[in-house]
């Protein structure tokens, strides 16, 4: 999957405070939390806050897929924010309840986001020292500078949700971690650590198809991947850090994670039973300011523990990633962004002397180019907007329209599709071509 921060777009226009960590561009604050637009209309005194929304949203395939149904998308969503402040702590939980007509089952998994209850956030915030800010328990977790595309984020990420059309927010699913930060004039460090292993909410056929490569075609329903995840608390955890510094209007971050690949990168030749490789990710980033924009540049080494030489075939590579972009407001209220995003596979000659030959051989590179064209009309409450993943070495890519209409501060409604294409089925976008649907939905937030 693509890799790599949230926070699930919109670039901010600056940088956050030195003591608020910066989120990614094409996510911002309004794209994760937008239920907070209308949190000054208070309607009765309670005595925490309470906002939300209630979501109806509908999508179809236009192209037939005997693995999956017709529809994309059929729900109804009711998410609830109960927030409470003292002086220096408070409480948060936010949670989704959801009919579903697409999803065969009802039963709750809150790490799979299956079932009619999301749990999105439930955590205690408090500063026990100046220098200090900590957080504990379920959050939406997210940094890097990518837009759509991640690095150093290795937070869990919700593919099927950002494949099928609901709204860009629920691309970052929610995390069982502790996360404290710590400020000081010469850097701010955030550290992570989530006791239990939480992987990505990957492709897994249950809504999605995808390509299976060791049945040799497309697979969906028919070939649900039930990977052996990780499981026993303290032992199979994760640890990320995030070291960053403001210089002058730059921002330059260093980063590290230990835990295994964020979603299926290897088999177990034994069983056939897909598993989640161990990984440590070594990089670093940088943001600021370039002519009339802001550019950014993220770098990111994936040691892949359990196959350092590149022997075994039935584990992904190490590789090397690599991130530039710019954004502009090239015209009044028009946007345009663009990215060029690298992957490199080390010991190549490995790879493919222990591929089997049912298979089809990676390129050693891969590369990709995304490009988000944003325009503001009638007075900024029409939003349209195209992002754009076109990949030349795998020549495939999609296409992401959107139109956004903020009929008031309470409605909204949007209209937009996912156009998947490519050359081969067997590509990371050609393998979902027949998930290709267009979606409509109309949201109502409210607060009490």
């Amino acid at each position: 999957m693509l890799s790599n921060n949230d926070s699930q777009p919109k670039l901010p226009p600056g940088f956050q405070p030195e003591k608020s960590p910066s989120l990614p561009l094409g996510v911002s604050d309004d794209t994760l939390f937008n239920s907070r637009e209308i949190k000054t209309l208070k309607t009765c005194h309670l005595p925490f806050d309470l906002t939300g929304f209630w979501e109806v949203r509908a999508g179809r395939r236009l192209l037939q897929d005997k693995n999956e149904q017709s529809t994309s998308l059929g729900e109804s969503r009711l998410q609830i924010e109960v927030e409470k402040q003292w002086t220096n702590i408070g409480i948060k939980i936010t949670s989704d309840f959801i009919y579903d007509t697409v999803e065969e089952s009802n039963r709750i998994r809150l790490n799979t986001g299956e079932g009619w209850l999301d749990l999105r956030e439930a955590n205690i915030y408090f500063t026990p020292a100046d220098f200090m800010d900590v957080k504990i328990g379920r959050q939406v977790l997210t940094w890097g500078t990518g837009d759509m595309i991640f690095i150093n984020d290795l937070f869990s990420k919700d593919w099927n949700s950002y494949l099928a059309g609901r709204d860009d927010e629920y691309l970052k699913a929610p995390t069982d971690a502790v996360k404290i930060s710590l400020f000081n004039p010469v850097a701010n460090i955030d550290i992570v650590y989530t006791p239990r292993f939480m992987p990505d909410r990957y492709v897994d056929g249950r809504r999605i198809s995808y390509w299976n490569s060791y049945a040799g075609e497309r697979s969906g329903r028919n070939h649900i991947i039930r990977p052996h995840r990780p499981s026993e608390w303290f032992r199979d955890d994760e640890v990320g850090f995030r070291i960053f510094k403001n210089i002058h209007s730059y921002e330059l971050a260093f980063y590290g994670y230990r835990g295994f690949w964020k979603s299926p990168a290897g088999m177990d030749d034994v069983s056939q039973t897909a598993i989640f490789p161990a990984l440590n990710v070594y990089g670093s980033s940088l943001r600021g300011k370039i002519f009339n924009g802001i550019g950014h540049i993220e770098f990111g080494y994936y040691d892949s523990v359990d196959d350092h030489s590149g022997n075994n075939p039935f584990i992904r590579n190490s590789e090397m990633r690599f991130l530039a972009g710019y954004e502009e407001e090239v015209a009044k209220d028009f946007t345009l962004g663009l990215q060029y995003y690298l992957e490199r596979m080390n010991h190549y000659r490995s790879y493919r002397k222990n591929l089997s030959q049912s298979e089809h051989p990676r390129d050693r590179h891969r590369h990709l180019f995304t490009f988000r064209l944003t325009k503001l009309l009638l007075k900024q409450n029409l939003t349209l907007s195209l992002f754009t993943y076109i990949s030349p070495s795998d020549s495939d890519g999609c296409l992401r329209p959107r139109v956004r209409y903020k009929i008031s501060d309470e409605w909204t409604v949007e209209a937009g599709g996912n156009i998947f294409f490519g050359r081969h089925d067997y590509t990371f976008w050609g393998q979902f071509e027949k998930n290709t649907n267009i979606f409509f939905s109309i949201r109502k937030y409210f607060t009490l």
